[in-house]
């Protein structure tokens, strides 16, 4: 049986144009395989602090002894500086040096000797490869940005999030194109470092600051053989001359035999390590993603408000956020609405297989409602919709979402702009 809810019949769900959403809570929901399990019996993801106030005692003598040992280094590691920051200022106390240090430390396990030999491994990289230069390079990859490697929008604690998908080169022309050859591959590992030196300039290296990134990897038709040699050198790279720069790495459109190897693998792996592992299978990458990030920062193509051209007019417009429960009907209510107003929207379901539908209902109860968008069912995988609407009279408008047909939950976002009829 059809069932309302009684939340968006009778309460209207709302959005003020001015206002900031207010995000309701959503339930964690169990991802059925060996690797979401895994993760989840891990120990909840608790971030580094920066702070040397809350460092164990060992930790600051290990601190102390770094800047000492790097201070009295006959390399020229002593004297270098790393995104900008001094490794050793003048007076001996940039709480920016400090952050780069720690994040040195903690890579070795605080082992002052293993953290230094790393840290001159880095600096003679970052010299030798141009890495200071690399960001502002045109490397020629135009085809590959906003779809391979790319950073885009925040998660919820402000760090930049940086997406991998490297499902494009299943087709083996683009493949043959991009690694062809060494002086290809070279190429391409020059503009991965690139992506990530944009995400790090937006660090703050501070503490209490955003000193990582958040790392989202698409696995969707990802051919892992022919991506090996590649995918190798990119981690070899990122482990050698990043360390502690991802906060927590997300894996989505997990395919079922990961699962398996996760099994393997898991009790090798650090707690640390797996604390910072999330895994979505397909079909849960929205619910999934919506946990850290906000969906007008989550991109069309995993559910989410967030198109290319967007982010480079300023901070999106915050979205609202509801759950579609299994067997449930909800309707969103704008009310207010002038006659003459134009009001654009946006709404998307994570995952949607629904069905969706818009009219617009005067407040005269002489005038028809008018049907806006006629119901129609959406796929699973269609991209967030974005339409708009100029009122003919004073009204509401009822955005309709029909999930009766399913037993699933799914989470949705909405947001809206009314925008005035011009008087002369």
């Amino acid at each position: 049986m059809e069932s309302e809810s009684p939340i968006s019949m009778h309460q209207p769900l709302h959005f003020q144009q001015d206002d900031d959403a207010s995000p309701k809570p959503i339930k964690k929901s169990l991802v059925s395989t060996l690797m979401e399990a895994a993760a989840l019996r891990s120990p909840s993801f608790k971030e580094d602090t920066y702070y040397i106030s809350h460092l164990k005692h060992s930790e600051k003598k290990a601190l102390s002894d770094f800047k000492h040992t790097l201070a009295a280094s006959s390399s020229s590691s002593a004297n270098a500086s790393m995104w900008g920051i001094p490794l050793l200022s003048a007076a001996g106390a940039d709480d920016r040096a400090d952050v780069v240090l720690l994040k040195f430390l903690r890579a070795r396990d605080f082992k002052v000797g293993d953290a230094l030999h790393m840290l001159e491994k880095c600096v003679g990289w970052r010299k030798e490869f141009g890495a200071d230069d690399v960001v502002e390079e045109d490397l020629g990859f135009k085809e590959l940005e906003g779809v391979v490697a790319y950073m885009n929008g925040f998660d919820r604690q402000g760090h930049p999030v940086c997406y991998n998908a490297y499902g494009v080169f299943k087709d083996r022309e683009m493949y043959e194109r991009i690694f062809g050859d060494d002086e290809k591959l070279q190429r391409f590992l020059r503009w991965r470092v690139q992506v990530l030196e944009r995400g790090i300039k937006l660090l703050h290296f501070k503490p209490g600051g955003v000193n990582s990134i958040i790392q989202v990897t698409d696995l969707k038709d990802m051919p892992k053989r022919e991506l090996r040699v590649a995918s190798n050198h990119i981690l070899s790279l990122f482990q050698d001359n990043y360390p502690e720069m991802v906060a927590r790495k997300i894996f989505i459109n997990v395919p079922w035999y990961f699962s398996v190897l996760y099994s393997m693998f898991s009790p090798f792996l650090t707690q640390r390590t797996k604390s910072k592992f999330v895994i979505s299978k397909e079909g849960n990458v929205a619910e999934t993603l919506y946990k850290f990030i906000r969906p007008e920062y989550v991109p069309v193509q995993y559910g989410g408000l967030s198109r290319p051209s967007d982010l480079h007019n300023g901070p999106p417009k915050p979205a609202s956020e509801f759950t579609v429960k299994g067997g449930e009907k909800v309707n969103i209510q704008i009310e207010g609405i002038e006659g003459g107003a134009t009001i654009t929207w946006d709404i998307v379901v994570g995952g949607w297989e629904l069905e969706y539908s818009v009219e617009f209902v005067p407040n005269a109860e002489s005038s028809y409602t008018i049907a806006v968008e006629k119901p129609r069912r959406i796929a699973a995988g269609e991209e967030a919709v974005h339409n708009s609407f100029k009122s003919p009279e004073a009204g509401k408008l009822v955005l309709s979402v029909d999930n009766t047909a399913s037993r699933k939950r799914k989470v949705a976002a909405y947001r809206y702009l009314v925008r005035k009829s011009s008087t002369i």
